[in-house]
């Protein structure tokens, strides 16, 4: 299957501001994903999972982000725009693509615009779909709060502003990531400007679409992850209950960001609400880039001999369970258990390598010693495995190291240069069946 490329950002006239925009896709049916407070067309591409997340959904549709007026690349204004007037961004960029009918997906923020714009224009709206949403936004603060402690909150939000603090919360399962973490003090900077984000923050205060959810008629779908460190999931629920035939999905883990998590469970609960049909049933291979991990017990055949079946069996189910853990820790994918060993894909090379350190340090802590490798490439998803070129360099790459070492190829530690990771050459090997000589390196902390 051919990978969907990376849009251009283009342009569209709403009233006197230009709003930038994305296409992805060229389905039959249209997606216009509306965001959240913050957004940056083309950094958000940046971050690991959000082209996927995109790609997938452009498997089926023709998807349209934009940057709501004064955020990312559109243009920056001296006041902020009320949620009628943020709808008619909506409203410019379907005219600008030509499409009379589009679904939904409104993201935290973008929810409430959503509804508004469907409750406003339904002949435009197929379907909503909401993730990590609310009605009222106040609700994200404490009831008892005075009016000079909300100011010191907001004080130090705009202090802060890019050091990645504001959207910890968004990416809670990365907040000890320092890659990840370095890409989100970009991503504030990037969208917005310190004083722009105090005003949406006071304006957004005052946005609260209780009364209009009873009027929605349009089909709904409202998501939401129980472990949202943003938006507390007692809201998601509210919402979806104030919407009359609301569908409502509770995923049991994940981020506040859609991006994040279970990318392929989200996107086709999304396929089949849209659609009425889910791709992702059937035999589905689809080409990302990943980086994809193999470990490898050290002598696991002696060991297995040294103690007998049952000590062995039991060594190994500690050893299975302890790398889904970690794995699961690092926001990893994993793949199998190789008998001795384990698979697994992540879209952040960086966290890819923390987990590999990770699982050695543990396994060793349990009398496993365990070699790693990784390689980062595009791999091809099948089901519940994957393939291809990537998989099998790995796979090499792991075969080179010793017990209690991470190895990984050069295209690896290019991706995470900047980090705290640290590497040591370990010289370049030819890899069975695969073409040239390989820079291959050691991890460590």
């Amino acid at each position: 299957m051919t990978e969907v490329a990376l849009p251009e950002t283009q342009y569209a006239q709403s009233g006197d501001f230009n709003i930038a925009y994305q296409v992805m896709g060229d389905g039959p049916t249209d997606i216009i994903l509306v965001p959240g407070i913050i957004s940056h067309i083309d950094f958000q591409h940046e971050l690991p999972g959000y082209t996927r997340f995109l790609r997938r959904l452009a498997k089926f549709s023709r998807v349209v982000t934009f940057d709501k007026r004064g955020q990312g690349l559109s243009d920056r204004l001296a006041d902020v725009p009320s949620l009628e007037e943020r709808i008619d961004d909506v409203r410019t960029i379907m005219d600008a693509i030509n499409s009379k009918r589009a679904a939904l997906v409104g993201f935290s923020e973008g929810a409430s615009m959503s509804v508004l714009f469907a409750t406003t224009y339904p002949e435009r709206v197929s379907h909503l779909v909401l993730f990590g949403g609310l009605a009222r936004i106040s609700d994200l603060l404490p009831p008892n709060l005075t009016p000079s402690e909300v100011q010191e909150r907001l004080a130090y939000v705009v202090k802060s502003w890019g050091n990645g603090d504001f959207l910890k919360r968004v990416f809670a399962s990365d907040a000890g990531n320092s890659e990840i973490l370095a890409r989100i003090a970009k991503f504030e900077k990037s969208g917005s400007s310190p004083g722009a984000l105090k005003s949406y923050i006071l304006s957004n205060r005052r946005i609260d679409i209780n009364p209009i959810l009873p009027v929605v008629r349009t089909p709904t779908l409202v998501l939401h992850r129980t472990t949202d460190a943003q938006v507390p999931v007692t809201l998601g629920r509210k919402l979806a209950a104030g919407i009359p035939g609301a569908k409502y999905i509770e995923y049991p883990s994940g981020d506040h960001a859609f991006w994040t998590g279970d990318i392929e469970r989200v996107t086709g609960d999304i396929e089949e609400f849209i659609t009425g049909q889910r791709a992702s049933e059937g035999i589905d291979l689809e080409r990302i880039l990943a980086t994809v991990l193999f470990t490898d017990i050290i002598g696991s055949t002696n060991l297995a001999l040294q103690l007998g079946d049952h000590r062995w069996r039991d060594l190994l189910d500690n050893h299975d369970d302890l790398s889904g853990r970690i794995v699961s820790k690092h926001r990893g994918t994993l793949v199998k258990s190789t008998g001795d060993g384990v698979l697994a894909t992540f879209d952040g090379p960086g966290r890819a390598v923390q987990c590999a350190l990770a699982l050695s340090e543990e396994s060793k802590s349990i009398g496993l010693p365990v070699r790693a490798g990784l390689h980062c490439g595009e791999v091809e998803i099948r089901g519940n495995d994957i393939g291809g070129i990537a998989v099998h360099a790995a796979a090499r790459v792991m075969s080179q190291s010793g017990s209690n070492e991470v190895f990984v190829s050069r295209v690896v530690t290019d991706l995470v240069a900047g980090t705290d990771l640290k590497f040591s050459e370990r010289g370049s090997y030819e890899l069975k069946g695969l073409p040239g000589k390989w820079d291959l390196f050691a991890a460590s902390k």
